[in-house]
């Protein structure tokens, strides 16, 4: 065995032990400093101990992980790699989305020896603490730590970010000072450095590391009385098995698009049926889940005349402070006759809302995320801002199995592509992402595929509004109809919007492009050929919607609910 200078041995001892504790999957971004580990993690995928993807910008890498984390069963840890200083700093999007949503990355950061700090060292920082208090578990490794205290280190980093015993998953931080030498000492084959296939190193001799097991303890669920008027509101990543609780509960559902419980039954326009009261008569409200869609739910958890339950294993939601009971699990009631008339008012009004919307009540982009969430993929992901909105107000329940993916955990533009990717990469299966323009062009570079790299199965449809849709439904859309100048103020400042060829930016990133115009006859047509087409690489759909038809849809359906919920 060649002798090996102490940072190789380090390296190749953490990813050892992140193997051992569950780690199958590692996002690497190239760099000097982080050399030691970008050869142990090669050395590992050769050996078949885990998968490694290279990106070129930590950003984007951050979500690349963050969607392999939600890629595979059982939601295994993922390992993303960097170099020390800005490479660092530029994971703070996805660890912040990590900490919110409950996902396990696991931050590995190559740093510059412990003494370099302060001295002026080229690309040293104090990277110590540099996420806050985002991650569960955090901590400074020097140069020469003990080889023989990694084992308990990552084991306790690996319990934090799995929530083995808080209930309580979330990013981790490893931040790894590496001294020099930072390349393994190789002996030549055949008068040359065997650099295009790296054999296997004595150290990954034999089978991967048996798994470290960690057991955490569930508190017992709890149990609600029958015949009150409930709801049941699931939020991002509820789970499906809420649903069939509910039905038998009596409970209509009121599922976000990515809370998996988005099934046949679930009441498809909860929110303009709430806004027209047809909640005021409800008594209890069952939480699953993250909610964040919509201001209607808010204010309908806020409420207190109504009792408000939580049910959660760890984080809970409930921003008002109502909640009467926050507990792990429900054990549901069987229906009574007053629990089944609620459920059957309900699905009415739903069905009589759907039956009375017309063009006029539904927004181009409406029309367009409908044919999207009709077309079979799967895995769907859908971006932050009026992507998610427009599914939301207009899907109906599917019960085809798709994952559904959204990152609501702070429901920001970063990284939508990125996390496509890893999903993409993670499930080796298709995966489609709606996305709006100014979220496509936030994260347009996340389509960029290094030549030694994996191919994906990934289209991006984007609908290309010209700017941010969302506020018009917001404050400021309603402040910019008062006058030109206060419209000119609004798209300045708010709609954003931008003169890019999105066309040339995908063929830039060797990405196919396809446009397709909704708002002209046959469009919608179109877009329902090219989403029935088989997806094979990279690929970008471009619809053009426009921004105009928005408030006067969502009038329109307001005036609608209103009659049916009233009538």
């Amino acid at each position: 065995m060649t002798p090996q200078p102490p940072s190789i041995e380090l390296a190749r001892t953490l990813v050892r032990e992140l193997v051992a504790a569950g780690v199958r999957h590692a996002v690497l971004c190239p760099g000097s400093r982080s050399a030691p580990l970008a050869y142990a993690l090669a050395e590992a995928h050769h050996a078949g101990w885990l998968h490694l993807t290279v990106r070129l910008d930590e950003r984007g890498a951050g979500f690349v992980a963050l969607g392999l984390t939600r890629s595979g069963a059982g939601m295994r840890p993922v390992a993303v790699v960097t170099t020390s200083g800005t490479a660092v700093a530029n994971l703070h999007p996805a660890v912040l989305e990590a900490s919110h949503s409950g996902d396990s990355i696991v931050v590995v950061s190559a740093d510059r020896p412990h003494e370099w700090r302060g001295t002026g060292a080229n690309q040293t920082t104090d990277q110590v603490g540099i996420f806050a208090g985002a991650p569960r578990f955090a901590a400074d490794v020097p140069a020469g730590y003990r080889r023989e205290a990694v084992r308990g280190l990552v084991t306790r980093a690996l319990a934090a970010a799995t929530g083995a015993f808080t209930g309580d998953p979330g990013p981790v931080h490893l931040n790894v000072g590496l001294a020099e030498p930072l390349v393994p000492e190789r002996k030549p084959a055949s008068g040359h450095l065997e650099l295009e296939k790296l054999r296997m190193a004595d150290w990954l001799a034999g089978p991967p590391p048996p798994a470290v097991e960690l057991r955490g303890g569930l508190a017992e669920a709890a149990s609600i009385p029958a015949g009150r008027r409930t709801l049941l509101v699931a939020g991002d990543r509820a789970g499906a098995h809420w649903f069939a609780l509910a039905e038998a509960a009596g409970w209509p559902v009121l599922a976000e698009p990515s809370s998996g419980a988005r099934l046949p039954g679930a009441i498809r326009h909860y929110r303009d049926l709430l806004a027209a009261g047809l909640g005021d008569e409800a008594e209890r409200v069952v939480v699953v889940g993250h909610p964040t869609l919509s201001r209607p739910i808010s204010r309908l958890l806020a409420r207190t005349d109504t009792e408000v339950v939580v049910v959660s294993r760890s984080r809970w939601t409930d921003v008002a402070g109502v909640a009467a009971q926050v507990c792990a699990d429900l054990v549901a009631p069987a229906a009574e006759p007053s629990d089944l008339s609620w459920w059957d008012r309900w699905q009415q009004a739903d069905t009589d809302l759907a039956a009375a919307l017309d063009d006029a009540a539904t927004s181009v982009a409406e029309r367009v995320a409908h044919a999207v969430w009709e077309a079979e993929v799967p895995t769907l992901v859908l971006g932050s801002s009026n992507a998610v909105r427009a599914v939301d107000g207009v899907a109906p329940g599917r019960s085809d199995g798709a994952l559904v993916v959204a990152n609501r955990g702070l429901a920001g533009i970063d990284g939508t592509i990125a996390t496509a990717t890893g999903l993409a990469l993670g499930t080796g299966s298709p995966v489609r992402a709606l996305v709006g323009d100014l979220t496509f062009l936030h994260d347009s570079a996340s389509l960029l595929r290094g030549v030694h790299e994996a191919e994906v199965d990934l289209q991006v449809v984007v609908m290309n509004d010209s700017g941010g849709a969302i506020f018009e439904t917001l404050e400021p859309g309603t402040l910019s109809q008062q006058d030109a100048l206060a419209r000119a103020t609004f798209e300045r400042l708010f709609a954003t919007p931008q003169q890019a060829d999105l066309g040339a930016l995908a063929a830039g990133f060797d990405a196919s492009h396809v446009l397709v115009d909704a708002r002209k006859p046959g469009g919608l047509d179109g877009l329902r050929e090219v989403l029935a087409r088989p997806i094979s690489g990279r690929s970008v759909v471009e619809v053009r919607i426009g921004r105009d038809d928005l408030a006067g849809a969502a009038e329109a359906r307001r005036v609608a609910a209103g009659r049916i919920v009233h009538s």
